[in-house]
Formats: C-alpha cells, sequence, structure tokens
C-alpha cells in the first residue's frame, strides 16, 4: 500500500474516522445549496472537473451525473481505495493519489476544480493555490468551500475549539487579494438521530469542547455557514 505523500496536511476527522465522516457528508447541505451556487457560476455539464482533496470519493457520482470527465485527487491511499470502489462503475471518473501542492495532472487540464474542506485554510495554502492555477485552464474556475467561521452556531463551536487559526477576517482578506470571490451559505446539519450528531460533533472539535458544545445544543440540526470561494482563470 503506498504512503501517504509528503506534504499532506492531515485530515484526522475522514483519516481516522471515515465512517463517522460518511454520515457527515450525508447530513451536510441537505438541500444542496453548495452546489447550486457553484453552478450558478460555472455550469460543469460536459466538462472536465477536479475534485482535489476528494476523500472517500463522496461528491464524485454527483459531478459524473453530467460532467464528461471526473478526476479525483486525495494523499491518504486508505481513502483513494475507498474512492476507487465508490466510482469503479461510472465511466469517465479516476481517482489518484496526490497532494495539492503536486497535482498530478498536466497543465491546463481542468474546467472546473473543487475542493471542500481540504485544508485550504487562507494563509499558508499558496503552494496548493500554485498548482490550482496551473492545471486550471484558461476560462476555467476553481471552487473552494470552507467554513465560515464569523458566524452561525457552528462557526462559534469552529472558532472555540480551534483558537490558532487565523481570525476570519484574515482569511477573507487573503482570498479577496488573490481575486477570489466569496458567495457566504447557509447550509446546515441535518442528522437522523441525536447520536449521529454527536458522533460527527466528537469527530470535527477536541474532545473538551465537544463535550462543551454538545452539553449546550439540543435537538439533531446545526445552523451551519460556509463560504463557496470561486475564481475564473
Amino acid at each position: 500500500m503506498p504512503a501517504v505523500p509528503a506534504g499532506a496536511v492531515p485530515s484526522p476527522n475522514i483519516w481516522h474516522h471515515t465512517a463517522t465522516y460518511e454520515i457527515e457528508n450525508r447530513a451536510v447541505d441537505p438541500d444542496g445549496r453548495i452546489e447550486a451556487a457553484m453552478a450558478a457560476v460555472a455550469p460543469w455539464d460536459g466538462r472536465t472537473v477536479l475534485d482535489l482533496g476528494c476523500g472517500t470519493g463522496f461528491h464524485l457520482p454527483r459531478f459524473a451525473a453530467t460532467a464528461a470527465r471526473v478526476v479525483g485527487v486525495e494523499p491518504h491511499p486508505d481513502l483513494v481505495a475507498l474512492a476507487r470502489r465508490r466510482t469503479r462503475r461510472l465511466a469517465g471518473v479516476t481517482v489518484t493519489q496526490g497532494t495539492a501542492q503536486s497535482v498530478p495532472l498536466p497543465d491546463d487540464s481542468v474546467d472546473v476544480l473543487h475542493a471542500r474542506w481540504a485544508y485550504f485554510f487562507g494563509p499558508g495554502c499558496e503552494p496548493g493555490l500554485a498548482e490550482v492555477a496551473r492545471v486550471v485552464r484558461r476560462g476555467g474556475t476553481a471552487f473552494v468551500i470552507d467554513n465560515d467561521a464569523s458566524r452561525s452556531t457552528f462557526g462559534r463551536w469552529f472558532r472555540r475549539g480551534f483558537p490558532h487559526l487565523p481570525e476570519p477576517a484574515v482569511v477573507e482578506r487573503f482570498w479577496a487579494q488573490r481575486g477570489w470571490t466569496r458567495v457566504p451559505l447557509d447550509v446546515g446539519w441535518s442528522f437522523s438521530s441525536r447520536a449521529d450528531l454527536e458522533a460527527v460533533v466528537r469527530i470535527e472539535l477536541p474532545t473538551s469542547m465537544a463535550e462543551q458544545v454538545l452539553a449546550e445544543h439540543s435537538g439533531t440540526s446545526v445552523d451551519y455557514a460556509v463560504n463557496l470561494w470561486w475564481r475564473t482563470f
């Protein structure tokens, strides 16, 4: 089994709790607002799509429904294997191991690039953004989806759990200065059970913080804000 490539940023939630992360993927954005906002900017029908940091390939079939070609790139070998298994019957889908800093694709080979919660936290991700600019064709569009820590219940939890990350204003300034456009979205988490919500919170926040917020929050849903950043090259 190949090793995790050098330079890959660990993703403890999906790397170590793959089944629970699948529950999270199914619970987030139940109304499909992220995909709708992306399609309003740059539809991928008949085009080549790259899902950078594709994990287990959860989003690959959604793109493959209308795209001409879909490529998933993921650093963790176990997740690469799961993504290949998920898409093995889908024509035009390939999954390969690689990192954001060294995307295993030729120059100018992608029309639409999607990176969702793939550790593009603003300052520090410049090597990955250089690769985005290299692989996206002229006229192509890149999308980065990340937490909006400035608002929403989950945004407050995120700030409390990860105070070492840059402040939201710093992150927004980073993207804006590089020519990216921000689309703020309210997407939400909606779980089928309280047990599922609790399991996901425990993989997304440090243990002590997870227990604190679960004691404060009732029910099976959470209001959740994200930023959809996009840029056409």
